[in-house]
């Protein structure tokens, strides 16, 4: 069995991408990684580059900045990096710049990937996710987090990344066939030093909207707001490895009171029954659980 990893970066070290522990999370389980590097002068090309692993394959990329609907750029950029893999790949393992997969998943996932390899009706695996927000102390809990996504593809060129990127589907705009897989992506792009959140919302934004969006929704300050968050939950658990020294350079401090939610009282009832059932009213599903 052959794993080709893919992502995409630009401005890593502008805006604090956890790009490095990203790619290094997955490592152990590809064969290969393919790494589309946008053109910038941030050091981002040269931050991938220390990484220092004979299995990543770097590609020079230019985006596509004109394109300000829906973050069509990201899907197009992820395209390029998923038609760089190797013809040799059974499945293609896509990771964002700011996620991360425990180690303690490797096992369960690549089990997945050898019992659904030869079973062509599996077009990918379906992941879990937890959305750390403000410190690595806190994850949403609220309906404004997705909570499944496809991170492992079968090596289909009939397959394309979708809309922003987030997910995908094939060429005919059917959704994947997905087996879940007992494994989580820690997500971390809410947790920045407050000053770098707000910059990467300034720029990011720009790949959605107009000027004139932006300048009635993306507030003009130096740092980012994090106390405007409707809820969250106290995390428990251990963070991955890869993350240890990101960890402990925090240098901001950000506290929230989980007791306290800003929620209306059909989001307080649609999460009260989530609870009890695991049924999310109304979830947006990109994919077929097969």
């Amino acid at each position: 069995m052959y794993i080709s990893g893919f992502t995409i970066i630009r401005n890593a070290v502008k805006f604090d991408y956890p790009i490095v522990e990203a790619v290094k999370s997955i490592l152990p389980l590809c064969d290969e990684v393919v790494i589309a590097v946008g053109k910038c002068d941030d050091g981002t090309r040269e931050l991938v580059e220390s990484i220092g692993s004979e299995k990543i394959r770097i590609i020079d990329t230019v985006w596509d900045d004109t394109l300000r609907e829906g973050g069509r750029a990201l899907a197009l950029e992820t395209d390029k990096a998923l038609a760089a893999v190797s013809e040799k790949a059974d499945w293609c393992f896509y990771i964002q710049a700011d996620e991360v997969i425990h180690e303690k998943y490797h096992p369960a996932i690549r089990a997945a990937m050898e019992k659904w390899k030869d079973d062509k009706n599996v077009d990918g695996l379906l992941f879990r996710y937890l959305h750390f927000y403000g410190s690595y102390d806190y994850v949403g809990d609220s309906r404004r987090w997705y909570r499944n996504e496809i991170r492992v593809i079968r090596n289909d060129k009939n397959i394309r990344s979708y809309r922003d990127a987030q997910g995908f589907r094939k060429n005919d705009d059917s959704k994947l066939r997905v087996k879940a897989v007992d494994a989580e992506v820690y997500h971390y792009g809410w947790v920045k030093p407050p000053e770098k959140q707000q910059a990467k919302q300034q720029s990011f934004h720009k790949m959605w909207h107009n000027d004139e969006w932006m300048k009635k929704n993306v507030t003009q300050t130096d740092a980012f707001d994090y106390s405007q968050v409707d809820s969250l939950a106290k995390f428990s658990g251990k963070h991955p490895q890869v993350m240890e020294e990101r960890i402990r350079r925090v240098n901001w401090e950000f506290s929230f009171d989980p007791t306290q939610k800003k929620l209306s009282l059909k989001s307080r009832l649609s999460m009260k029954i989530e609870k009890l059932t695991g049924w999310r009213i109304g979830e947006y599903k990109n994919y077929v659980l097969i």
